[in-house]
């Protein structure tokens, strides 16, 4: 077994038995009171609404007038803001800056934690490829906690063999796969490790050389191994055959548009369409990756196209920034580029319903009765103005706040 693997391995099985930790308290009965809700992206908002959360969960929604509000609540006044429910961002990387997350001091790391995602509304997140030790070490704080902050869902990841993209240090080890008993092997062990999913850079960028693409078969291999389990597939590609390997085999959800290739092919679209892949647009990464203005106009308007073309096919979409890679965090832009290809209850869809529904987490993604407390209090409507969606004043996971704009916890 090869040292990296063991030494994960080791730190996964201390993560997943740390031994006895103190029951977290229950959280007090807060109030969101007075704001406009919208219950889900396709129902109809409710003005001067309450939402009462109880024990972590959303024990009523309704019209000021009708509900009664608890004597012990923490009330929180919502007057002209907006309530919808809590942020997916389905592409993040615990990268830079956050190093060394077993010793870090907690305030650190919860500022952090704010700077890059609460702040912008996330209960929720998918980190596509860190370093998976550090992550868990992330997670497990979090879980006992020590520091506010979203559900961190975790992906492993595989490269091709000699793919070593240019931007990621030459000295940083990285596992690759040369053939499908290889990929097969990795696969099983980030599971068996406790990750949530397996991302494979079917695509690595290799600068002035020729990219190095994954082959179908050593796809095909690890979607097997996660298909098995129940768990997701991502894939990382860069061009039109690292689409087409990913396609063929058999991935769920394409963690990026491929804007240097200037649209889908009407195959991709019935495939991607046809199998239920899911696609993470990413556009503001496409600035970050150029220093020519122009060309970045260029990469982005791509990707807004590919992203309108395959959204007119109706097909899933799901919000994601590829922060942590990219120091972007506001979100404002991103939710400018993706207005250019759909409507804004749409894009809400894309930070809500989609990915609770893809990834099967059933209780969350809508303001109703009996669902988990992941919300956001926005302080202006998005339906004006879709970059309202990044102007949050608090963000709520399981009725307890994680992020205010105040500092008021």
């Amino acid at each position: 077994m090869k040292l990296w693997v063991r030494l994960l391995l080791a730190l996964s099985l201390l993560l997943n038995h740390p031994g006895p930790i103190a029951a977290a308290a229950e959280h007090p009965d807060l109030v969101l009171q007075g704001g406009k809700v919208y219950p889900s992206p396709t129902a109809g908002p409710i003005d001067n609404a309450v939402v009462v959360i109880q024990n972590g969960r959303i024990a009523a929604v309704g019209k000021r007038s009708e509900l009664k509000i608890p004597k012990s609540a923490q009330v929180i006044d919502c007057t002209d803001k907006v309530i919808v429910a809590g942020f997916w961002n389905s592409h993040v990387h615990f990268e830079a800056g956050w190093q060394d997350i077993p010793h870090a001091p907690a305030d650190k790391v919860e500022a952090h934690m704010q700077e890059m995602l609460t702040r912008w509304g996330f209960t929720t997140v998918w980190d596509l490829g860190s370093v998976p030790s550090n992550t868990l070490a992330l997670r497990h704080r979090i879980e006992a906690g020590e520091i506010a902050g979203p559900q961190i869902l975790m992906a492993g990841d595989i490269f091709p063999k000699n793919g070593h993209p240019v931007y990621l240090p030459a000295e940083m080890q990285l596992p690759e796969a040369a053939s499908a008993p290889e990929a097969k092997q990795m696969a099983a062990q980030y599971l068996k490790m406790g990750l949530d999913g397996i991302k494979l850079f079917t695509g690595a960028f290799m600068g002035n050389k020729p990219v190095i693409n994954m082959d179908t078969a050593i796809v095909k291999a690890a979607v097997d191994v996660a298909h098995a389990e129940g768990k997701p597939l991502f894939a990382h590609p860069q061009n039109r055959i690292g689409v087409d390997n990913a396609l063929a085999g058999g991935v769920d959800v394409l963690a990026h548009t491929i804007p240097t290739e200037g649209s889908y092919t009407a195959d991709e679209l019935f495939r991607m369409k046809q199998q239920h892949t899911a696609l993470i647009p990413t556009l503001t990464l496409w600035t970050t990756v150029v220093s020519d203005p122009a060309v970045a106009d260029k990469l982005v308007a791509s990707g807004v196209d590919e992203l309108k073309a395959y959204f007119s096919e109706g097909g899933t979409i799901l919000f994601g920034t590829d922060v942590g890679f990219q120091s972007k965090y506001d979100t404002a832009q991103e939710f400018e580029y993706m207005g250019r290809a759909m409507p804004w209850r749409d894009i809400l869809a894309s930070l809500t319903t989609n990915p609770s529904a893809f990834f099967k987490e059933t209780e969350k993604g809508r303001v109703e009765k009996g669902m988990n407390a992941d919300l956001v209090v926005l302080d202006a409507d998005p339906a004006s103005d879709v970059r309202n969606l990044s102007k949050v004043a608090y963000t709520i996971r399981e009725g307890k706040i994680i992020y205010s704009a105040s500092g008021k916890m």
